[in-house]
């Protein structure tokens, strides 16, 4: 399953919404996501499934690429 998760690149700082970031990673669940990206220093706010219509939207955007980690 794909996830998007939003997050601040530096976990010592206070969150602000303005720098939020996203990314999109492969992985079994949502625990899953959080050990592969454990070794990152980010602050994770919210990490949500995407599939379906959500997924086919999202894959439209330049951006969209999934995390090989």
């Amino acid at each position: 399953m794909i996830y998007k998760v939003f997050y601040q690149k530096d976990f010592d700082q206070v969150p602000v919404r303005e720098n939020t970031d996203s990314l999109y990673v492969e992985a079994e669940s949502e625990a899953d996501v959080r050990k592969k990206l454990s070794e990152k220093n980010y602050n994770l706010e919210f990490i949500t499934p995407i599939s379906g219509e959500f997924l086919a939207y999202e894959q439209q955007k330049e951006h969209f690429t999934v995390e090989k980690l």
